[in-house]
């Protein structure tokens, strides 16, 4: 079980839950429209507030609040 991301407690709309790549709880990670596969955990637990593009994403989303 994960702990509760910087994402979900600063209000992300672009987050889209838990996602289990091997089906298991082990390999669970956050993950939202900017990070499909995954959030970064110097993203998700971290203090980097993704206000501007992260170099491993693949798009140009970024936080915005709900």
């Amino acid at each position: 079980m994960l702990r509760i991301s910087q994402c979900e407690i600063r209000k992300c709309k672009h987050l889209q839950g838990i996602l289990q790549p091997d089906g298991t709880e082990m390999s669970e990670v956050n993950y939202c429209e900017a990070f499909p596969d995954g959030i970064p955990n110097e993203i998700a637990y971290g203090n980097i507030k993704h206000l501007a593009p992260h170099p491993l994403q693949k798009n140009k989303i970024v936080y915005e609040e709900e």
